[in-house]
C-alpha cells in the first residue's frame, strides 16, 4: 500500500465527509420545522443516519401527515442501504457482532461509493471508515446547529423553512438527472414516474401515502429490460 495512494483516499474520504456532513444544517432546520424539538433531531441523525430517510420522515411530519406514514417513507427509502450492505459485506469482512453493528450503521449512499471506487480491499476499509467517521460527526455536529439556529428564527425566515426539504430531495435528485451520470434516462424515468404518481394522489390520501404509493409504485414497474443487440 503507497503512503500517496492511502493519503489520496484519505483526502477523498475526509473531503467528502465534511461536505456530506455540512448538509445536516439542512435536517435540523427542516426538524425543527416540523416540530421536532433539538434533542429529537439529533436521535435521529444519530440513530438514524441516513439523510434521504430522515429528511422524508420530518417532510411528512411537517406535512401534516401520521407517524405511521412517516416511518413508512423513511423505511422505504433506507431499505437501499440492505442493498448496499450485501455488496460492502464482502469487501469489508468486518469480524464480530459488535464490528458488524457497527459497520451496518455506516452503511449509506456516499461510504459505499467511496468504498467500492478504492483499488484493494484494504484502502476500501480505510475509505468506509474515514468517510463514515466524518459524515457521521459532521452531520450530528450540524444537525444541531440547525436545529438551535432554526428555533431562533421568526417571522419570513422561519416560513422559509417550508422550502428545505423540498429543496433538499431536488439536491439529491439533480445530479442523477444529469447526462454525464450512468444511466440517467432510466433514473430520469424513475422520477419522473414517481413524480407523476404522487402529484396525481396528493388531492385524495393523507400526506406521507403518497410518497410510499410512488416508491412502490417504481419498484412495481421494474427496470427496463435492455435492448437486444442489432444483429
Amino acid at each position: 500500500m503507497s503512503a500517496p495512494t492511502r493519503s489520496t483516499v484519505l483526502r477523498d474520504a475526509i473531503g467528502l465527509g465534511l461536505a456530506v456532513g455540512l448538509y445536516g444544517a439542512a435536517f435540523g432546520a427542516a426538524a425543527d420545522a416540523a416540530g421536532l424539538d433539538v434533542w429529537q433531531a439529533m436521535t435521529l441523525s444519530a440513530l438514524m443516519f441516513t439523510g434521504a430517510s430522515q429528511f422524508a420522515l420530518v417532510g411528512v411530519l411537517g406535512a401534516g401527515g401520521s407517524a405511521l406514514a412517516a416511518v413508512g417513507s423513511a423505511l422505504l427509502l433506507g431499505t437501499r442501504n440492505t442493498v448496499y450492505g450485501v455488496r460492502l459485506v464482502p469487501l469489508l469482512r468486518p469480524r464480530g457482532v459488535l464490528r458488524r453493528l457497527g459497520t451496518a450503521h455506516w452503511v449509506i449512499d456516499e461510504t459505499t461509493a467511496l468504498s467500492i471506487a478504492a483499488p484493494d480491499r484494504g484502502l476500501a476499509r480505510l475509505a468506509f471508515l474515514a468517510g463514515g467517521a466524518s459524515i457521521f460527526l459532521m452531520w450530528n455536529a450540524t444537525t444541531a446547529i440547525g436545529a438551535l439556529g432554526a428555533a431562533a428564527l421568526t417571522g419570513p425566515a422561519l416560513a422559509a423553512l417550508d422550502a428545505v426539504v423540498p429543496a433538499a430531495f431536488l439536491a439529491l435528485l439533480w445530479p442523477r438527472l444529469r447526462a454525464g451520470f450512468p444511466e440517467a434516462g432510466v433514473q430520469l424515468r424513475v422520477a419522473v414516474g414517481g413524480a407523476v404518481v404522487a402529484l396525481a394522489l396528493t388531492p385524495f390520501v393523507p400526506a406521507g401515502v403518497q410518497v410510499i404509493a410512488a416508491v412502490v409504485a417504481v419498484a412495481l414497474a421494474g427496470r427496463p429490460k435492455p435492448r437486444a443487440a442489432a444483429r
